[in-house]
């Protein structure tokens, strides 16, 4: 599974979301920095941090904590 965190340099927010999924997430997850595309700005720049997986396009807004995002990945794996 392959999960995608959205985010931006600077955003205390994101450093929290990135700590609990990155607890959640042995092998970590890919963060992206909405600043380096336009339509990455579009969708998330008043929603950040956001968790999201591109295999099911779910998505999973903050705020969350650990255990919402133990649920969003069964939620996922089950789809």
């Amino acid at each position: 599974m392959r999960l995608m965190l959205f985010g931006t340099s600077g955003c205390h927010l994101c450093e929290q979301a990135e700590i609990i999924v990155n607890a959640c997430v042995p092998d970590g997850v890919e963060t992206v920095d909405i600043a380096e595309q336009e339509q990455w700005q579009e969708l998330y720049a008043l929603r950040i941090p956001v968790l999201y997986d591109p295999e099911t396009k779910q998505e999973l807004g903050w705020p969350f904590d650990q255990v919402e995002v133990e649920d969003f990945i069964d939620r996922v794996a089950c789809m």
